[in-house]
């Protein structure tokens, strides 16, 4: 089984810099990252020194957001939001040049939630655009777009691995074919989506799949979420990708549930 650490979720009792080492030391070889900078172009040198620890860890970095905004405050993504559609553009160039020096091929791009002032027919026509312009920034690296249905705040439209394929539907017709479903399953679980008839019917399509327990957002085996069934299954059916290790727990017991290789 090939698990990736998300390091903005896990491992936070470290500084973000160290955290891919403390990946490395606790058996994993890959890490993810949600957006790791407070703006959407951050200084060279922290972006220097983000590559660099991640380097010096030996861990391959399998995936990315793009800046997402304030996630602590509640914000969930720059591509449908009007009014910053610069900024996420400029942010796709930030994202294709860590790509280049990483390898890095899957970046997930929060859609963002519903505004006041904005319609959700603007706000669509804009998250269309800014997909295809995003796809089209990480085709050149070989990259994948990832669309995720979240769960815990209302004003987000994607719920459903539904609603998300059909945006992505829309840009395929825009003329892209590199923007693919990320099945986090807890947030389609938590939000009453059928997971297994997701995977039944779209496992082979999955752009990554990401793992938590229910309830609590827990490590596997703390809830009550069939996680190895529903992976195994995706693997039957054709997903060959990471399982994105996306839970909340302290460090000392955050991997207790894996079995891993004894070195």
């Amino acid at each position: 089984m090939t698990y990736t650490v998300n390091c903005s979720i896990l491992l936070t009792e470290l500084p973000l810099l160290e955290r891919p080492a403390a990946a490395k030391a606790a058996g994993f070889d890959a890490v993810e990252f949600w957006w790791p900078f407070s703006e959407a172009v951050p200084a060279d040198k922290d972006v220097d020194a983000f590559v660099a620890a991640l380097d010096n860890a030996g861990v391959a970095l399998s995936g990315l957001n793009f800046f997402a905004g304030d996630m602590p405050a509640g914000d969930r993504g720059l591509v449908s939001w009007t009014g910053r559609s610069g900024e996420f553009k400029d942010n796709i160039d930030v994202v294709a040049g860590i790509a280049e020096r990483t390898g890095t091929k899957a970046f997930n791009a929060l859609y963002g939630n519903r505004l006041d002032g904005a319609t959700d027919q603007e706000q669509d026509e804009l998250g269309l655009e800014n997909l295809v312009a995003a796809a089209e920034g990480v085709a050149k690296v070989g990259g994948t777009v990832l669309l995720e249905p979240v769960s815990g705040t209302p004003a987000y439209p994607l719920k459903t691995a539904a609603d998300a394929l059909a945006v992505i539907a829309r840009t395929q017709d825009a003329g892209v074919e590199n923007v693919k479903l990320l099945a986090d399953f807890y947030h389609l679980a938590v939000n009453g989506d059928d997971v297994a008839a997701v995977i039944e019917e779209h496992a082979k399509d999955f752009g990554h799949i990401q793992i938590a327990d229910n309830p609590g957002r827990g490590a596997p085996g703390t809830g009550a979420l069939p996680l190895g069934e529903w992976i195994s299954r995706s693997r039957e059916l054709g997903y060959a990708g990471y399982i994105g290790l996306e839970y909340k727990a302290p460090q000392a017991e955050a991997f207790k549930w894996a079995i891993r290789p004894v070195a």
